[in-house]
């Protein structure tokens, strides 16, 4: 079925900031980190640098898997390839009207720019009804007409959008077959094979996306292989798809938009992996960074994957993705007075440069990051990113003027203040991904991961009643740690669009099976060794009438239509808290993901065993004053020991309040928490627990 790896896996996440890279040797236990300056220009040089600096042997890895910005950045920044779109006469403009919906819900204004602009977008006569059925046959010398003058107009990429070509593909197939002849190069992308979906402009943009960023998928796998394969790498390359899965390097461009969300996903990853090995299968996820915060939900160690996702307004890109939701607060986020007097923290962002004040690069901004450096939860030290640095006089008279003065606060309150706030922010996020999809936080162990995760997470487990904290090992490279430990996944949707009463479930059975023999079959073609294959089988439905769709988790696939209706029904009053088991439902899609697993690795290396010291007092850096909320009253400052986290011994007990300084992150432990470690180097904080 799989050809075998042998040697170290290599698992490298390109950020915006920073690129880092584990390397896990299952056969020495070895364990090497990096973590360099990412090259925007060209990723490429970034995973090269942070190679050469893990001091990684290319000759003798057995794996590499990455995970890539390079789509998501594209999409967001609008620096796409010129690509055309073909599509059915009338509906040329299928991608700019879309839904009903505006830029700003209550705002009279707003831009919104399509993917494709109009004079790329052209139509040709054919069309299909909604069962398949031909009503006017496809035109192909205007096809062809089509093909041409795209190709003379530059286009790199080519979309065929046909509007029902979801319920028969015969028209798109033949449309592809016959631009082959005349399209320069193999970017083509046919909307069905992609998204077998009835929602035209959500197909339609999947698609565009897809075709749009194919051919600068495609340069930069290129590069990067060749330049591998130069320094004597002969293994596989795997890339990170947003579903949390891998697929190879040869044929990952194929369907390019499956990597948006592919830095996201591989952190989700890494979370779900972590807390299956330490017990903690039920997980919200927290990842902050400099800019901006990521939150999911893992249940059964499974991660929440969507296919209805839209990474910004009209920008709905509906292939399976791991449920991520952001918010604008990160480290680097401003903290500002508004004209009407009120605290607000981001989602505006210092960045890199000059970055945060402490940083001692020139930033004049308040923020989250100085914030916690007056509260003493941050070293000086370890800020400090000039000679001379940045005193916190400097700081507090920043916070004074700027923050303090206007909201009637000292320079210390109005950082306990700017904390609060963006506290509530991330808090949020979490009740998003939670609450509002009707699960409870209680229920659930937050993961705090980034650069600046568990610095706010007992804060915001407090909050939300979370009752634990799990810290990994390395937050700072748990992206690169989740492309180490990812599995092989492919996803698929069908749409079958049937009233229940009128579904025959030998068609929804022979569905399931086609889709679980093709993904069978690709992951037989990748020379990575799978211990076992599983599937993961959900049906989309709706009430008679609706137009949004709920996704109902099956067991198993051979289901009849009465189990399918009780456990939308079910699903439904989970969600909503409404019965409505008088109106008939409606099975839209069939959905099937088929998941090769990898070999387990151990993690446990990840925190030097010769690096850990005897007792607790010889982990000891020293003490501090920190500032800790107090209820509604405001808070006090705390003597609080400052513990270096690969001296912690084994099997440590830290209550707090307590801080414990790693080189990628800052762990707080506040007042009435407890914290202890694991096998695999987790930290697990019980909230509470000694209060």
């Amino acid at each position: 079925m799989t050809g075998e790896t042998s040697g170290a896996v290599v698992g490298v996440d390109v950020g915006g900031t920073f690129t880092d890279l584990v390397e896990l040797d299952p056969a020495t236990g070895r364990v090497r980190l990096a973590k360099v300056a990412s090259t925007l220009d060209n990723q490429a040089r970034g995973v090269l640098n942070a190679l050469r600096e893990a001091g990684c042997d290319l000759a003798a890895l057995g794996l590499i898997v990455h995970g890539t910005t390079t789509t998501t950045n594209a999409v967001l920044e609008r620096k796409l390839s010129k690509t055309g779109l073909i599509t059915t006469r009338g509906f040329r403009d299928v991608l700019e009207l879309g839904r009903r919906t505006r830029p700003q819900a209550y705002g009279m204004k707003g831009d919104f720019t399509p993917i494709i602009p109009r004079n790329l977008r052209l139509e040709v006569p054919e069309r299909m009804d909604a069962t398949g059925a031909v009503l006017t046959p496809l035109d192909e010398e205007a096809l062809r007409a089509a093909g041409e003058q795209l190709v003379d107009q530059g286009c790199e990429a080519l979309v065929i959008h046909f509007l029902h070509a979801y319920a028969n593909p015969a028209h798109e197939l033949r449309a592809a077959e016959i631009l082959r002849e005349i399209w320069p190069n193999d970017h083509i992308t046919m909307g069905h094979a992609l998204l077998s979906e009835s929602r035209e402009f959500e197909r339609g943009v999947t698609a565009a996306v897809n075709a749009s960023v194919q051919p600068l998928l495609a340069r930069y796998i290129r590069r990067l292989t060749d330049h591998l394969t130069a320094g004597g790498y002969a293994g596989e390359v795997l890339v990170m798809n947003g579903n949390g899965g891998m697929v190879s390097a040869s044929r990952v461009a194929l369907e390019a938009a499956k990597t948006v969300m592919s830095g996201p996903a591989s952190g989700v990853m890494a979370a779900a992996y972590t807390g299956r090995r330490s017990g903690h299968e039920n997980l919200i996820t927290y990842d902050m960074g400099g800019t901006s915060t990521d939150v999911a939900l893992i249940r059964g160690a499974e991660p929440t994957v969507s296919n209805e996702i839209e990474i910004e307004y009209a920008m709905p890109i509906h292939v399976p993705m791991v449920d991520v939701r952001t918010v604008g607060a990160g480290g680097g986020s401003i903290a500002r007075v508004t004209p009407a007097g009120l605290l607000e923290v981001g989602p505006q962002s210092a960045g890199a440069m000059p970055g945060p004040i402490c940083y001692g690069r020139g930033g004049e901004s308040p923020t989250i990051s100085d914030a916690n450096l007056l509260l003493g939860r941050l070293d000086p030290a370890g800020l400090n990113a000039v000679e001379g640095g940045i005193s916190i006089d400097h700081v507090r008279e920043v916070f004074a003027r700027d923050l303090g003065t206007p909201l009637g606060l000292g320079a210390t309150e109005a950082a306990a203040a700017v904390i609060r706030v963006a506290n509530t922010k991330m808090a949020g996020a979490i009740r998003m991904v939670s609450v509002s999809l009707g699960a409870d936080p209680r229920d659930f162990a937050l993961f705090a991961f980034g650069g600046a995760g568990p610095l706010h997470a007992t804060a915001l487990a407090r909050e939300l009643s979370i009752p634990k904290v799990l810290v990994p090992a390395r937050p700072g490279i748990t992206n690169a740690l989740g492309c180490v430990v990812a599995d092989l996944r492919h996803d698929f949707v069908t749409t079958l669009n049937k009233p229940l009463h009128s579904l025959d479930p030998a068609d929804l059975h022979r569905v399931f099976a086609e889709q679980a023999a093709e993904g069978e079959a690709l992951i037989g073609k990748e020379r990575i060794e799978i211990r076992s294959i599983r599937h993961l089988y959900s049906v989309d439905m709706q009430f008679q009438g609706q137009t949004h769709l709920l996704r109902v988790p099956l067991e198993r696939p051979d289901v009849d239509t009465e189990t399918l209706q009780q456990l939308f029904e079910t699903a439904y009053f989970n969600r909503f808290r409404v019965a409505l088991s008088d109106i008939r439902a409606n099975l839209v899609n069939a959905n099937c993901s088929v998941i090769g697993a990898r070999a387990e690795l151990d993690l446990s290396a990840l925190i030097d065993p010769g690096e850990r010291r005897a007792t607790l007092d010889d982990a000891l850096l020293s003490r501090r004053p920190v500032w800790f909320a107090s209820g509604d009253a405001g808070g006090d400052w705390h003597d609080t020991p400052v513990y270096w986290r690969d001296h912690l011994p084994q099997g440590f007990t830290i209550t707090g309040p307590a801080i414990v300084q790693q080189m990628d992150t800052t762990l707080l432990i506040e007042p009435g928490d407890r914290a202890t470690g694991d096998a695999d180097g987790n930290i697990i904080v019980e909230i509470g627990a000694d209060a």
